[in-house]
Order: C-alpha cells, then sequence, then structure tokens
C-alpha cells in the first residue's frame, strides 16, 4: 500500500484538496476532533500519516513514506536524501534576511563582521553568510524568531516571509531574500526508481492535478 507524510499546519487544506483531486481523500486530518495521525483512504489504495513539517523529509529518507509533500525551505535546511518531483506551486513563501526598521543595515553585507544572526533556519543562514565570506554567529531559535532583534540578542534574523504582516507588526523590515518557497512533492529515491506501488503514476497524476490548480 502507497504510504504518504503530509505536513502539519498551513501546507495541510492545500495538501487534501490536491490528493482528493487524485482520488484519494485524507480529509480526516482537516477534523478537529480527529486524533489519529495514521489513517487509510476510504478506497483502500493508500494510507497517509500526519507529521511536522521538517520530519517529511526524514520519514521519506528512510522509507517510512514512499511520498511526501514539503517545502522547499525544508528541503534546503535538511538536505535529506530524497528524489524532488514536482512544483506544486501553493505555500508561497520566501526566505529573508530581516532587521529593525531603525537598523542602519540594508544589506546582508553590511551587517557587522561576528555579528549575530537569528535563525530556525541554521544552516541556509550559515550558506548564506558563508558564500558573502562574512563571519557571523547564527543562534539558533526555533519560537519567536523576532524577538532575538527586539531583545537586542542579535542584529539580524533569518525567517520564512509570506506576507510580511509578522515582520512589521514587531518592528523589522526585510533587507535581503534568500529564495523564494513553495511546496513540493517528494518521493523515496529507491521506491521512485524501482516504481514500487505504481509511484510514477500516482507522480503523473499529482502533476497534472497540480498544474491544473494553478491554471485556474
Amino acid at each position: 500500500m502507497l504510504t504518504i507524510a503530509l505536513p502539519k499546519g498551513g501546507l495541510l487544506p492545500d495538501c487534501i484538496k490536491l490528493f482528493q483531486a487524485v482520488g484519494l481523500d485524507f480529509s480526516l486530518f482537516l477534523d478537529k476532533k480527529n486524533r489519529q495521525l495514521q489513517i487509510t483512504d476510504p478506497t483502500g489504495t493508500a494510507t497517509a500519516m500526519l507529521v511536522r513539517t521538517h520530519d517529511v523529509p526524514v520519514y521519506v529518507e528512510y522509507g517510512q513514506a514512499q511520498l511526501g509533500v514539503a517545502g522547499y525551505d525544508v528541503l534546503c535546511e535538511k538536505s535529506p536524501t530524497v528524489a524532488q518531483l514536482v512544483d506544486l506551486g501553493f505555500g508561497g513563501c520566501r526566505l529573508s534576511v530581516a532587521v529593525p526598521q531603525a537598523s542602519p543595515y540594508r544589506r546582508s553585507l553590511e551587517l557587522p563582521p561576528h555579528g549575530r544572526v537569528a535563525s530556525k533556519f541554521v544552516n541556509c543562514a550559515r550558506e548564506h553568510f558563508r558564500q558573502l565570506d562574512l563571519p557571523v554567529e547564527i543562534i539558533p531559535l526555533y519560537g519567536s524568531v523576532e524577538l532575538g532583534p527586539i531583545t537586542g540578542m542579535s542584529e539580524a534574523i533569518v525567517d520564512l516571509v509570506s506576507t510580511g504582516r509578522t515582520l512589521k507588526e514587531n518592528g523589522l523590515i526585510e533587507i535581503e531574500v534568500l529564495f523564494e518557497s513553495t511546496a513540493r512533492l517528494i518521493a523515496h529515491p529507491i521506491s521512485y526508481r524501482l516504481d514500487a506501488n505504481q509511484l510514477s503514476t500516482w507522480v503523473n497524476r499529482l502533476q497534472d492535478a497540480a498544474t491544473q490548480t494553478v491554471a485556474a
């Protein structure tokens, strides 16, 4: 049976719609009364597990799921050994450097050498400043990253931005975009190569459904 890892949070409703479009119904995950973390669609064709966004590529990499949906930001941060197959076009956001509005810095390169940058995307942030040849201290934060510069713990943050509202409400502004991110369909490489559980057929269906959704 096909097993799919779906992310909790903001991507889930669009994931449910996508899989419904190819005949797989996991909408029970949207029921607030439901506490199941693994369900089988009514046709008995596939099982889906509901996991933290950052855990989706882990379950796929280790073969507990043959397919999964993860943000490009998560894939860049974790660099898992998975096959990235389809840009699904939803969940759009960007990974950006932000500073307080009163800050004199307006580009990453203007930040002081050995300054501090708070981020939950530690690897992406480190690589960004490595490419700039600017030594900084990356402070891992996994809650409200915006508090880093607000409290004076860091000069800047590297974080996901969607509408920019959270930054604005906390007195921060974007000064640089590292990359744009959308949801991606990923697969376990060996399972995909062997076409286990007709993976290629499902991938083609999902790609067609995603294309139609974007076109609409």
